[in-house]
């Protein structure tokens, strides 16, 4: 009896710890309007290279001239260095433009990334998985 209940409390934390990854990522679908398209162009503030996305931060002013933060999700690193993307690809003061899917919560000001392109340091440009130029 005790071997069996061992078991079933084995079976039953690696059900939660698996668990747990699928739980945490999201669907891109429930947090951008990922039929639209925007495009936004501003100025590199931070890039944060790292699992589950990376994330490339700019500075955009507003209609008024106010800078305000955006947020642009992009894919795993794993996948971005496959496609020549790395962790020295954008660094604070590059200048930008994004094209992306708007995010459905629009005070949060994130896009999901579809395109970018360097327009300093060398223009470089990221047309979305295998079309880099």
């Amino acid at each position: 009896m005790c071997g069996t209940l061992r078991f079933r409390v084995g079976v039953l934390v690696i059900l939660l710890a698996c668990s747990v990854p699928a739980y945490s990522h999201h669907s891109f679908a429930q947090m951008y309007f990922e039929s639209e398209s925007v495009t936004i162009d501003g100025d590199v503030v931070e890039f944060q290279y790292r699992a589950p996305h990376a994330w490339l931060y700019v500075t955009v002013l507003d209609d008024q001239g106010r800078p305000q933060r955006y947020g642009a999700e992009w894919s795993n690193p794993t996948r971005l260095e496959r496609e020549g993307v790395t962790g020295d690809t954008f660094q604070p003061g590059d200048r930008v433009s994004i094209t992306g899917a708007p995010g459905r919560d629009a005070d949060a000001r994130q896009v999901h990334l579809k395109k970018v392109k360097r327009l300093s340091r060398g223009v470089w440009s990221w047309d979305g998985p295998q079309r880099r130029r």
